[in-house]
């Protein structure tokens, strides 16, 4: 019997059976000018059919794109059957004006928060210090939430820790405090190998946390910039990984087809292991997780698709 093939069983384990239709979320970025505002939305039209849980908006550092943040979830909101989860960090914020978005959300229909410590204003890798009228952390940032409205509030997971961490129990006491503090998802960093997935759920489920860890799921739309951006945020890229990419720098085709290929192994396996619930990081380019979510068995409705026909003649 293996680590994940306990008396429970990986369903029991994950959290989700096998038979239940799965349950599939996106992150999308605020736009940065007319042209990436253009992509971002062909990107939310072509993913909308698919009935996401969620789709979750980042807010940069020190709210650098609050004001984008806001308009992108409005806009969804306005134009959309969707859920937006707003992201919300309290870097460089007083209590009061992070206190004021909360507000500002609840006002505009908003009842999903995903609450973040957010990474330094000078970026990952410089220390980090509270707002000295501000919120301590993440946990304390969720508990700040909670007080002003009963909104849903989603968190982050790092099973390789954060890179700031000293240990990965370091971190999963500050997921316990975010959890005892009104969390009731944490959607984890992006990783490669599955394994440490488990042995991270593993590690979370003895610590007594019981809410869903949602893996977070990249594909890889360039393998260069995706290695730069895990080197920063402390994820792990096999060596294997590298190898399936080697030489693709000028073949944007055949590197697109890998990247499906990898994506859709990493999913699938995992839903042979017992998971059923995903959260994917778009990049605000629709078409692998598009991909994913058909072998995963999601199809938009017939009227949708016959939609999508007659805008496309």
């Amino acid at each position: 019997m293996s680590p994940h093939e306990t008396a429970l069983g990986p369903v029991a384990r994950a959290g989700a059976g096998l038979a239940k239709r799965p349950s599939i979320s996106f992150e999308f970025s605020p736009p940065k000018g007319p042209k990436s505002e253009e992509s971002l939305w062909e990107a939310i039209r072509r993913l909308e059919p698919l009935n996401p849980a969620f789709v979750s908006v980042t807010y940069g550092a020190g709210g650098s794109t609050r004001e984008r943040t806001h308009a992108t979830v409005k806009r969804i909101l306005q134009e959309t059957a969707l859920r937006p989860a707003a992201h919300l960090t309290c870097v460089d914020a007083s209590r009061a004006e992070v206190d004021q978005v909360v507000r500002d959300y609840r006002a505009a229909g908003v009842r999903h928060i995903v609450a973040l410590r957010g990474d330094p204003a000078g970026g990952i890798g410089a220390a980090y210090a509270p707002h000295p009228a501000g919120y301590r952390n993440a946990a304390d940032l969720v508990a700040g939430i909670k007080r002003i409205a009963d909104l849903e509030v989603s968190v982050s997971a790092y099973p390789e820790k954060h890179p700031e961490s000293a240990s990965v129990s370091a971190d999963i006491d500050m997921l316990a405090a975010k959890v005892d503090a009104g969390a009731s998802r944490a959607i984890t960093q992006f990783f490669f190998e599955n394994d440490v997935y488990f042995r991270y759920l593993d590690r979370v489920r003895a610590r007594g946390i019981d809410i869903p860890i949602v893996p977070g799921i990249l594909p890889v739309q360039n393998f260069k910039t995706t290695a730069g951006f895990a080197r920063r945020a402390g994820a792990a890229v096999p060596a294997w990984l590298a190898q399936r990419f080697e030489g693709l720098d000028e073949d944007p085709a055949t590197r697109k087809l890998i990247a499906a290929a990898v994506a859709a192994e990493q999913v699938l396996d995992l839903v042979k292991r017992g998971v059923s619930d995903f959260h994917f990081y778009t990049m605000n380019r629709a078409d692998l997780v598009f991909a994913i979510c058909h072998l995963l068995g999601l199809r938009p409705p017939a009227k949708a698709k016959t939609k999508a026909k007659a805008e496309a003649a």
